[in-house]
């Protein structure tokens, strides 16, 4: 019999930053490594990673790092980790490799440490085992998980949908599901993203017959914003196409690169010398897709709609279509995309995200899962709490007990002894890495707090010049602002200001000495407060003073 220790460093409350723990005994397991895209409220970070210290601390237990399938949400942290386990096998099937390799490539990492692995093959680690079965998702070859312990299976389905006409590398076996749940299964961890959503996804998720209507009925040149991971919905686009005279040009390195190697692997169908270079994007029978690097959504949109692409130009002749929804916490930015382009004069076509789905499982794909599977014990994962609340809402309806199904937070260890749960209340500490630009780990609240108060009400800067001897004023004090006050408007305000710095650096002089903290302190709080009367605003102030 074993002990078995189930908890998320990531992705619990939340959607993206993936990363699920399974220990058994010794042994550690770990299911995905995501990151979560920044939202509008993280200035200027790009992206966020779960904190692996965990890992760290503890990476000769681990057996390795199994990838469901090549979306950032589940393998993004991969280059960041790597960089610092070195020892640490991570495991995926042909194509989530593929994604990953020029990501560890461009951070200057060898690629000795990815080990490929075929769906329905199992792969043992002393008592227990790995076994991937492949499931249907919005990329190919994705899988889900079964590990196979003494005490039963522990199984993790990333993310899924049910559908028979997704066939070859999307494939579902659902007769390897069927077989799994009849051996007896401890656990099934299930995503949550679409629970609250009545019936099966499918064939929600397909835009076959938008994209027909669009590319069929409008002139002149089409963009059009997608994901790069989203193979099937770029292949649907694809299939359009080859009905049409239409030809290719690809915005954006990383989509370019996915294409060619997907069609390269037979996984998309597509005449490649209908791909055009960049010099004939603005051709007026011309189809233009695009999509983001490893950033923020729609930042190459966004940079073309504000005119700062040197290739790409949107003119009123065009149609712009969004073929991907918008992540949660950047509808503002969406929509101010949206309206730019609305005034530009472009026709506009926005999926709406009620009809057209992704590749997610909703509450009747949920049912069939558990139904097929079996478990024990039931644990939501994959999506924001409520999405978590709504999947167990499911478990409860087709009558699994309300003490089987656990729902936690990042953090919170499940634990089982000889196959029955315990609550233990063990904690293991969870936390954030922010990443701006190659910068990871020194973006803390602070520094978010600093930016926001620079974007709210702008920075005030008090310079001033002591003569190193006799510790006299030679120049200043001066008041220089950026973001704060147009200053030919507000020339008493500065005048001012500068009487208030210079009654502080006087009464903080000696004839041997210049209290530099207190003339620091002084300055931000009586001038603090004199700007706060006279502007309602609280910019950030800086005080330089210098002797010479």
């Amino acid at each position: 019999m074993s002990k078995i220790k189930i908890f998320s460093l990531g992705g619990l409350n939340e959607i993206g930053k993936n990363m699920y723990v399974v220990e058994v005994d010794q042994d550690i397991f770990v299911f995905d490594a995501g990151l979560k895209y920044a939202d509008d409220f993280m200035l200027g970070v790009d992206y966020i990673l779960p904190n692996y210290d965990y890992l760290k601390e503890n990476e000769k237990r681990i057996q390795g790092i199994f990838l469901t399938h090549g979306h950032d949400e589940q393998m993004g942290a991969i280059p960041d980790m790597l960089s610092e386990l070195k020892q640490v096998k991570v495991y995926g099937t042909p194509f989530t490799l593929e994604m990953l390799k020029p990501q560890l490539l461009e951070d200057g990492l060898k690629l000795d440490q990815l080990v490929e692995l075929k769906p329905h093959r199992k792969i043992k680690f002393g008592k227990n085992s790995v076994f991937p079965i492949s499931v249907t998702h919005s990329v190919p070859d994705a899988v889900g998980y079964v590990l196979n312990t003494p005490d039963g299976a522990i199984v993790y389905t990333g993310n899924f949908v049910f559908d028979p006409t997704m066939i070859g590398p999307y494939k579902t076996d659902i007769g390897k599901l069927a077989y799994v749940g009849k051996q007896g299964v401890l656990c099934l961890m299930s995503e949550s993203l679409y629970a609250p959503r009545k019936g099966y996804t499918s064939p929600n998720h397909r835009i076959t017959p938008i994209l027909s209507e669009t590319i069929n009925k409008k002139e002149g040149r089409i963009l059009c914003s997608i994901f790069s991971s989203n193979l099937y919905r770029i292949q649907e686009v694809l299939n359009v196409l080859m009905k049409t005279d239409r030809n290719v040009v690809i915005v954006g390195k990383r989509l370019e690169n996915t294409i060619m190697k997907a069609i390269d692997m037979k996984y998309v169908k597509f005449d490649k010398n209908r791909i055009k270079s960049i010099r004939q994007v603005n051709d007026d029978n011309i189809f233009v897709l695009i999509s983001d690097e490893r950033e923020k959504q729609f930042s190459n949109m966004d940079r073309i709609v504000k005119g700062y692409d040197k290739f790409v130009k949107i003119k009123d002749t065009d149609t712009v279509v969004f073929a991907s929804p918008v992540y949660e916490g950047l509808e503002k930015s969406a929509t101010r995309i949206f309206d730019r382009i609305a005034q530009i004069g472009a026709n506009l076509v926005i999926l709406p995200t009620k009809k057209y789905l992704d590749h997610h499982a909703s509450s009747e794909d949920l049912m069939m899962m558990i139904d097929l599977i079996n478990p024990k014990y039931y644990m939501p994962v994959i999506g924001d709490y409520r999405d978590q609340v709504e999947n167990a809402k499911v478990a409860y309806a087709i009558g699994m007990k309300e003490e089987n199904v656990l729902l936690k937070l990042n953090g919170q260890v499940v634990t089982f002894e000889n196959g029955e749960y315990i609550d233990t209340n063990e904690k293991v500490k969870v936390d954030d890495i922010l990443v701006d630009g190659k910068t990871a780990g020194d973006i803390g609240d602070l520094v978010l707090k600093d930016r926001e108060l620079l974007s709210d009400n702008g920075i005030v800067l008090v310079c001033a010049t002591l003569d190193k001897a006799s510790k006299k004023i030679l120049a200043g004090p001066e008041i220089l602002t950026r973001g704060f006050v147009y200053v030919k408007d507000n020339i008493d305000l500065i005048k001012e200001a500068e009487k208030i710095s210079l009654a502080v650096i006087e009464e903080n002089i000696k004839p041997n000495y210049v209290d530099f903290n207190k003339i620091k302190n002084g300055v931000r709080d009586k001038l603090g407060k004199y700007l706060y009367q006279a502007t309602e605003c609280k910019p950030m102030i800086l005080i330089v003073i210098q002797e010479v």
